[in-house]
């Protein structure tokens, strides 16, 4: 890693490129190239990422087999775009999904392709949840986050996404505390039980409830287990469904390959996206219980609801990652490592307990007094060779998004950095090990 960050981004991006890019602005430098954890910028400096594709990367860049995979099938002339007909490539994914996901879960779901992002996913969802109950209302939860087009957003928190909307009416929703929005001791699902039986209580009665087991955006706030399994017997007691986001969250992210086995919890509807083709591809899908799989045929649809090329990818990762659960405790081992680091950060550097841990599993971070601080130390942090951003409401967590795949001694040299940026912005010594 040089010191010089040296030749800024061409001119072009500036000059042609919407104002709207965000990302490009914490790491303004033109990358080229990456592997693994590991990207390369123009300059020849590289970098570790703690980002990720923010969660799409789960088993980092280019994947030596999912790569091979998916050059044999480009160079094969195999379909490419398909729309929803049947192609092998589909039906390689869905078996595989079958197999290593579904089956050793006990899991019925059907599979539903839609447009390939998250917040796709997450309208089929609602959509299928209104049209079974005949309900118009969904329960989104406190810092929430579901995506950007106007009924996910609806049901998203965040006062600055929502204003994106231009003062359209975001409605259709009810908002309901999320797990310890109130401190420790409170239940926040006997509320939910309260509005759903009090008929004064102005509630209408909800089609669903739409629940991340981890906040990713809304800043890694881990719902523990035993609420999720309340809040599941809540939905139960009113016929209420159950919609889990589980596109940050999932495909290991939190240790198991959803983020709700933990708590031992059956969804209605599953959303996945970010990491589901393995490689970085547009893919997204909601799982749906046989019951309610509705739809008529097209009453949504996509143009590119048929990637071909991430149900290639996506199927080697299955394959590769998921075929027993060696990756599973790999990634749980990881997560222990990262959640010592970073209690030891927090307790050197803490000032009167203004510093604080959250999340789960592999999607941890720490909390800021605020995200002035924060955006500090992730600058600093790539200064020193390391791609890590910030989260919640004001963007006042630094969180780790690394892949999976990471060997632990990367994964140490990169909490190296962070803690040594955490330093350089509180005040400190660098590490022993940054100074070897």
């Amino acid at each position: 890693m040089t010191n010089e960050m040296t030749a800024k981004p061409d001119d072009i991006f500036e000059r042609r490129e919407s104002s709207v890019r965000s990302y490009c602005r914490s790491f303004p430098v033109t990358f080229a190239k990456a592997e693994g954890s590991w990207i390369h910028d123009r300059e020849g400096n590289k970098y570790l990422d703690f980002l990720a594709g923010c969660g799409s990367l789960n088993y980092g860049h280019n994947d030596p087999d999912m790569k091979a995979a998916l050059i044999d099938y480009i160079g094969g002339s195999n379909i490419a775009h398909g729309l929803d007909m049947y192609t092998g490539a589909k039906e390689a994914f869905l078996k595989a999904f079958e197999q290593y996901i579904l089956k050793p879960r006990d899991l019925d779901y059907r599979v539903m392709f839609t447009g390939p992002t998250g917040a796709n996913a997450v309208e089929a969802a609602m959509k299928l949840a209104r049209l079974s109950t005949g309900r118009k209302t969904i329960v989104n939860f406190s810092n929430s986050f579901h995506g950007m087009t106007l009924g996910a957003l609806a049901v998203t928190c965040n006062r600055g996404k929502r204003a994106g909307a231009g003062g359209v009416t975001l409605g259709n929703n009810a908002i309901a505390p999320f797990d310890g929005y109130y401190g420790e001791g409170v239940d926040t699902t006997e509320f939910l039980d309260r509005m759903l039986s009090d008929p004064s209580s102005g509630v209408d009665m909800p089609a669903a409830v739409i629940v991340e087991c981890i906040q990713g955006e809304g800043g890694l706030r881990a719902a523990s287990a035993e609420w999720l399994r309340k809040l599941e017997k809540v939905c139960r007691k009113h016929g209420v469904l159950i919609i889990a986001d589980d596109i940050q969250a999932g495909c290991g992210r939190s240790g198991d390959y959803f983020a709700f086995e933990e708590a031992g919890i059956e969804p209605d509807l599953v959303t996945q996206a970010k990491s589901i083709s393995g490689f970085g591809l547009p893919m997204a899908l909601t799982l749906v219980k046989a019951e309610l799989d509705i739809f008529k045929p097209a009453q949504h649809n996509g143009t590119f609801r048929g990637n071909n090329h991430a149900f290639v990818t996506g199927a080697v990762a299955l394959e590769k990652f998921w075929k027993d659960d060696s990756f599973s405790k790999s990634v749980k081992a990881k997560g222990k490592i990262l959640r010592q680091r970073f209690e030891g950060m927090v307790e050197r550097f803490a000032r009167d307990g203004d510093l604080s841990l959250r999340g789960r599993g592999m999607m941890q971070g720490i909390v800021f007094p605020d995200g002035e601080e924060a955006d500090k130390v992730t600058a600093e942090a790539f200064e020193r060779g390391l791609i890590i951003e910030t989260s919640g409401g004001n963007d006042e967590v630094v969180k780790v998004l690394c892949a999976l795949t990471i060997s632990e001694e990367d994964l140490n040299r990169g909490l190296d950095i962070l803690e040594d940026s955490i330093a350089a912005v509180r005040g400190g010594k660098a590490s022993a090990k940054a100074a070897e």
